[in-house]
């Protein structure tokens, strides 16, 4: 499955952004989505999961309560809904399917 993430840019502290990950996979739908992140000089870690058929997601501790991840299976899109974001939410964020990974989308928080 072929994935491609969108939305990042530069916003300022206590702003919203919303994330996409398209796919092309005829597949895409049998397949758990997760939204990394990387922020310069860090690893890479874990922000949000949901499940193929959308029932079941989890968060990162720190995002929890801020941001919200969903999927359309139809369109065959995965969206991670960004709030009250802070300096240290920027990162390039990726989404990842089974062995497949985006090239990523920059997020900058900043004033």
């Amino acid at each position: 499955v072929q994935l491609v993430e969108s939305g990042g840019g530069l916003v300022q502290p206590g702003g919203s952004l919303r994330l996409s990950c398209a796919s092309s996979g005829a597949t895409f739908s049998s397949y758990g989505i997760t939204w990394y992140r990387q922020a310069p000089g860090k690893e890479r870690g874990f922000v949000a999961f949901i499940s193929s058929g959308g029932g079941r997601t989890a968060y990162a501790d720190s995002v929890k309560g801020r941001f919200t991840i969903s999927r359309d299976n139809a369109k065959k899109m995965v969206y991670l809904q960004m709030s009250d974001l802070r300096p240290e939410d920027t990162a390039v964020y990726y989404c990842n399917a089974g062995n497949s990974w985006g090239k990523g989308t920059l997020v900058t928080v900043s004033s």
